[in-house]
Formats: structure tokens, sequence, C-alpha cells
């Protein structure tokens, strides 16, 4: 079945500008459907079996836009804030045309992996607590810490508001004045990680998500930076 769609939203929706933008490239023959130049930007066009054209540039159309990007501290997970840089503001322009937005969030200090899409209906699946979809961190604490903590989470460790969390696993890599775990939890509480760190009396100095559901960040990804996801990576996602 043939999915169509206006060729200046088509254009609009792939980064091209607004529509008075893509009226004005087909007006100047710089938009090609199928071999030939288009003046109409408002023609409908075969998203399947129609190939489209911008100057020597062909447009592959995607409705959804899957990004993995390593969240740099100072940054908050937000689609838009007055007054602090958002990983929206990280995005170039192409991927911000598709108006992706953050799926959950991380702290405003917090480093590490965090998935933008469009996809509302993945996001829902990926965050419904229903799904339990685990998240691995790796932290540094404060204090050195004993072994009996790691029996504390796989019990599930009681807030400061009451709240007793789902079990989670912990691994100590290194004891010492500071510590570093990794902590692997199946919930979103707001500042789970360090909420739970301050109950049984250590306080986190350094949060990184290495890890969400079967989608594991790619340490070639400096603070900042971000690239869609692989083929093999979107199964994991969809799985």
């Amino acid at each position: 079945m043939a999915k169509t769609m206006r060729l200046d939203k088509m254009l609009s929706h792939m980064g091209y500008g607004s529509r008075r933008d893509i009226k004005k490239l087909c007006k100047d023959g710089l938009v090609m459907v199928d071999g030939k130049a288009i003046k109409d930007s408002s023609i409908h066009i075969d998203l399947n079996n129609q190939r489209v054209w911008v100057g020597d540039e062909e447009v592959i159309y995607k409705e959804f836009v899957y990004l993995m990007l390593n969240k740099p501290p100072g940054v908050i997970s937000a689609t838009e804030d007055n007054h602090h840089k958002t990983v929206i503001d990280l995005l170039t322009a192409e991927h911000r045309s598709f108006n992706p937005f953050p799926v959950g969030r991380l702290d405003i200090d917090t480093e590490g992996l965090l998935l933008l899409t469009n996809d509302g209906q993945t996001a829902h699946k990926l965050l419904a607590p229903k799904k339990h979809v685990d998240k691995t961190y790796f932290a540094r604490i404060s204090g050195l810490i004993g072994d009996e903590a790691i029996e504390a989470f796989k019990e599930g460790v009681t807030l400061e508001d009451g709240y007793k969390t789902l079990p989670a696993e912990l691994k100590i890599q290194s004891k010492g004045e500071e510590s570093e775990i990794y902590v692997t939890i199946v919930e979103g509480k707001f500042h789970q990680v360090k909420r739970m760190f301050e109950a049984i009396g250590h306080k986190v100095t350094y949060l990184k998500r290495i890890r969400m559901g079967g989608l594991v960040l790619d340490e070639g990804l400096k603070l900042g930076e971000y690239r869609e996801l692989s083929e093999d990576e979107l199964q994991q996602l969809f799985q």
C-alpha cells in the first residue's frame, strides 16, 4: 500500500526548511522527483516508490529518528529550558527537525547514555513501570563500601520518604576513601541511585549511565556527542 505525503511536508520534516523555503527550492529548479524537476511543492509523492533529490543529494525519508547521546554534565534532559542548555541544543538542525525528545531523564550533573527519539510508542514502552527496563550506572561514592551493601541493594533499599525500592544489583569495582561501583536498577524514581546510596550512608560524587535495556553506551562518543542507532541497536531497543 502506497504511503503518500505532500512534497513540502516531506522535505520540511527532513530538515530542508519551512514550506516557504521549499517552495523557493522548487521554483529554482533544485527539487527533482524521479528525475523530473518539480515546480509545485504541494504535490503528493509515494514515499515507498518515488525518489526525491534536492540538488545533488537524494532525500531518504524516515518517519522516526533514534539517537544515542553521551550526555555531558550541566545539560538538562528536556526539550527546552529558559535557564540551562538542553540535550536538544546539542543536536544539529537536521536532527532537531524531527522534534525528538529524551526518553526519561538524567540529572543535570549525571553523564552518559540518553536516548532521544520522536517515536512516542517506543519511548512509552521503555519508560512504562511494568516493563522493568533495567538501567546500569557507574558511580563513585564517598567512603569505604562493604559487601553488606550488596545484600541491602538485593533486598531493596528504603529511601528517606519511606519508599522501598525494587531489588537492585550492586557490584563493587574498588574500595577506599572513594569507592567505585556498578549498579543496575529497574525503576526510575527521582534521583534514585543517589538516594539509595544516601540511605546506606554514602554520597554519590560521580554518576554515569552506561546501559539502558539492551542499549549500551558507545564509549567512542565523547561527552556531548551523539549518533543514530545502528540496525542491531534498533533491534535491541525494540526487543
